[in-house]
């Protein structure tokens, strides 16, 4: 099968630059951690955990996606909302170790050094950890750095959440679907069971759409498709389900052996043609359950 590289264009990665350090800093912290700052937080909000994973203000998909909330670990019990001047003014002692716990519970918008050519990073944002220099970044630090910069540490970092090789578009393939194979997107939030469903509904807003499993259901259910015990054929939707029956990914075949397929909800991850073979081995740990286009007689 033959293998193509892609690459984001200039208008992509301007987005990209844009979009990915939130204007607002997050920091997460334990009760200890937080009690060593007390007399530091007049010009910031402190919000426990829980209101500030189930506040709508922070839910949005940008601020998830580039601080990595599902990662961080469960010992955070408070989140400090600041400006970007706040960090950048605190006492080095301080700031060094809310930076440093940053790293340690799992927190997005950490980068290697390296990623930074020779760009000068303030040296209260770089660390040691697993052996390598790595860059806390913050909004203060990245808005101050040159575009050509950024351009190439973004382009860097994205290809640490997805590879860019994929299968080149085979000639028949829907029309719909050509359209967005092989590209990336310049907004968060679109995930693999959007794409499936932009594919089987033709319905290009929805590609965009962060779309959760019941919605997902619910959409092939109106689309007429319905489960099978069979082998895939074109046109076929194949999902991989959890012990409790959740949907954890799905993409859409196209036949001889090639899907159309997306790995994640960030813009990192593009829209791909990718073999049943190497899907199959990344998932293959969850059921699989193949839904069909039922015909109408």
């Amino acid at each position: 099968m033959q293998t193509v590289d892609i690459t984001p264009t200039n208008e992509q990665l301007e987005r990209w630059v844009e979009r990915f350090v939130p204007e607002k800093d997050l920091f997460f912290l334990d009760k200890v951690e937080l009690s060593k700052i007390k007399d530091e937080l007049n010009e910031v909000l402190v919000i426990p955990k829980k209101e500030f994973f189930n506040h709508p203000s922070y839910r949005q998909i940008e601020l998830l996606n580039s601080y990595t909330y599902w990662n961080i670990a469960s010992k955070t019990q408070y989140v400090i909302v600041a400006p970007p001047s706040w960090i950048k003014n605190l006492e080095k002692q301080k700031k060094r170790k809310i930076l440093h716990n940053q790293i340690s519970i799992g927190r997005g918008l950490i980068f290697p050094l390296s990623f930074f050519s020779n760009s000068s990073i303030p040296q209260d944002h770089i660390f040691v950890d697993e052996g390598k220099e790595v860059v806390v970044l913050q909004y203060d630090i990245w808005n101050e750095l040159p575009y050509s910069i950024k351009v190439n540490a973004i382009k860097a970092y994205a290809r640490l959440w997805d590879s860019w090789t994929c299968c080149d578009i085979p000639i028949r393939i829907p029309e719909h679907i050509r359209k967005y194979a092989n590209n990336f997107s310049i907004v968060s939030g679109s995930n693999c069971l959007a794409a499936t469903l932009f594919a089987i509904t033709k319905q290009e807003w929805m590609i965009n759409e962060w779309i959760h499993p019941a919605t997902f259901k619910e959409g092939l259910e109106r689309a007429n498709y319905s489960l099978v015990n069979d082998e895939i054929k074109n046109g076929d939707v194949i999902t991989w389900v959890n012990e409790d029956g959740v949907i954890q990914h799905s993409s859409y075949y196209i036949g001889n052996n090639l899907l159309f397929n997306k790995n994640g909800q960030t813009f990192f991850n593009p829209w791909k043609i990718i073999t049943w073979r190497e899907l199959n081995e990344e998932w293959n740990h969850y059921e699989k359950k193949i839904y069909r286009a039922q015909v109408n007689h």
